[in-house]
């Protein structure tokens, strides 16, 4: 019996070591060397060196100065990494159609702008998305500056500047990455708030 169960033990205990510890290590070490900023994250760092988000999960910003994000279903509050879902809200469901009417007016209303982007106000399938359209983000860019004291050229340049293409030239659509565009906006156009 023991040289039946002899093979099945050692069998399992090389294959746990090799695919449990020695192939995870390797695969890790690889990915740190070869692409070291994605594997750590793809953590976006603030003027003063401080970690703010990762470029590829969606958070809130609150306040005219910052471009928004698509909104989000993940979590009570949205942008929740750890409850990361869509709402499965059906498109005749009248909970989402008056989500959706309520932030087309809000949209409307900061904007000025008769039309409204979808990504402006439904949510990604996994409620993080860290993106939103190039046409999205110029609808806001009005916004912005009037928060910012400067020119909407200016905002819609730096919105250009941060437009990501298709990847490899034909796959997806063109985006905007929120916190990395909110990022160069705190950069080159901080708020100025006065002493009091």
């Amino acid at each position: 019996m023991f040289a039946q169960l002899r093979p099945a033990i050692v069998s399992t205990l090389a294959f746990t070591l090799l695919l449990g510890l020695a192939y995870p290590l390797a695969v890790t070490g690889i990915a740190n060397l070869a692409m070291p900023w994605q594997s750590q994250g793809s953590l976006l760092k603030n003027a003063k060196g401080q970690v703010v988000g990762s470029a590829l999960l969606g958070q809130g910003f609150a306040g005219d100065q910052y471009l928004q994000g698509r909104p989000s279903a993940a979590g009570a509050n949205g942008y929740d990494a750890s409850a990361s879902s869509g709402s499965n809200l059906g498109p005749i469901n009248p909970t989402l159609i008056d989500r959706e009417k309520a932030g087309a007016a809000a949209y409307r209303a900061s904007t000025g702008q008769a039309s409204v982007p979808a990504d402006a106000v439904t949510t990604s399938g996994s409620g993080l998305d860290p993106d939103v359209s190039p046409q999205n983000a110029l609808a806001q860019a009005a916004r912005i500056a009037r928060a910012r004291g400067v020119s909407p050229a200016l905002v819609q340049t730096l919105i250009n500047e941060n437009t990501q293409g298709r990847t490899l030239g034909f796959i997806g659509q063109p985006r905007v990455n929120v916190l990395k565009a909110n990022l160069a906006l705190d950069a080159r156009f901080p708020v100025r708030h006065p002493a009091g």
